[in-house]
């Protein structure tokens, strides 16, 4: 075999480079191109927030409750604020693209709470009604029992430890007393668990329901009883530490609520008040790690 000249190293080393940098650029060729691959991470983001997040919606319905919540594509109607309030009730529910309600919770037979109950019934797909086991002869009760009946539901009246789901979040019935000397008791209150999260819905709870049980701390109280003096005492909230309080009521009402008592015991617990009085419907979004509170004012 003949000597390799200079000229022929040259070229062998020349085609060596060029071999290499083909190789090289066929591997950079398959690589995600940076711009493409952070707008993913952006849509994998927003797919995220669009379907994974609770929101928690504390509908301004002024001396009175409404709460909506949504998981995933279910929600749950807890309330319907008085009679005048339930067409508004209805067209906030639409306005979030809502046709059907999982779950639609009457926490008691009182007009501020059921009053605009039977035209949510009668307005949406209801898959279960919850009400407490105890009636009144009011008009407002009967026409949401009609309601019912007229749309071929039943009801469920949950026991204390009956617990149900809300796309990724869990609920458990907290308490519940039946006295008809004081429908306020029947109130059925309502723990909501999503992730590090919780809500603790109190209806028109008082004392005697607080006492019924050891609470566990919460995230986020919706304050029982509009934040009358006869709920939240300061033993309960001791243990329930609520770091965000939400009380449902009406600019000027004649019963004095929120009373001054029960602002300064939340204060004490350095809980961050929001009143739909002063900052009409108040939205909290929750990621399971963390809330963020929106409102209307």
């Amino acid at each position: 075999m003949g000597k390799r000249t200079k000229k022929q190293g040259k070229i062998i080393s020349t085609l060596i480079i060029l071999i290499i940098a083909l190789i090289l650029g066929a591997f950079t060729q398959k690589e995600i191109p940076t711009e493409v691959a952070k707008q993913e991470d952006i849509n994998t983001v927003i797919q995220s927030e669009v379907t994974d997040d609770l929101k928690v919606y504390f509908i301004d319905v002024g001396q009175a409750d409404s709460i909506l919540v949504t998981s995933k594509d279910k929600a749950m109607l807890i309330d319907a604020g008085n009679n005048e309030d339930g067409e508004d009730v209805v067209n906030f529910i639409k306005e979030k693209g809502i046709t059907k309600l999982n779950y639609v919770i009457g926490t008691h037979p009182h007009e501020d709470h059921i009053g605009g109950l039977d035209d949510v019934i009668n307005a949406f797909d209801i898959d279960n009604v919850l009400l407490p086991d105890i009636t009144t002869n009011t008009k407002t009760f009967e026409d949401v029992l009609d309601a019912i009946e007229n749309k071929h539901l039943e009801i469920t009246t949950p026991q204390i430890g009956d617990t149900f789901t809300l796309g990724e979040s869990n609920c458990e019935v907290k308490s519940t007393i039946i006295d008809n000397s004081n429908l306020n008791l029947a109130t059925l209150v309502i723990r909501l668990e999503f992730g590090k999260n919780s809500f603790l819905f109190m209806g028109d709870a008082e004392t005697e329901n607080e006492e019924q049980t050891t609470w566990e701390q919460t995230t986020v109280l919706k304050v029982g009883h509009h934040g009358s003096n006869t709920s939240s005492s300061l033993k309960f909230l001791e243990q329930v530490k609520p770091q965000i309080a939400v009380i449902m009521v009406g600019e000027g009402n004649r019963y004095g609520h929120p009373n001054e008592e029960t602002l300064e015991k939340l204060e004490k617990m350095n809980s961050k008040i929001y009143r739909t009085d002063e900052n009409g419907t108040i939205t909290i979004t929750s990621d399971g790690n963390e809330c963020k509170v929106e409102t209307d004012k």
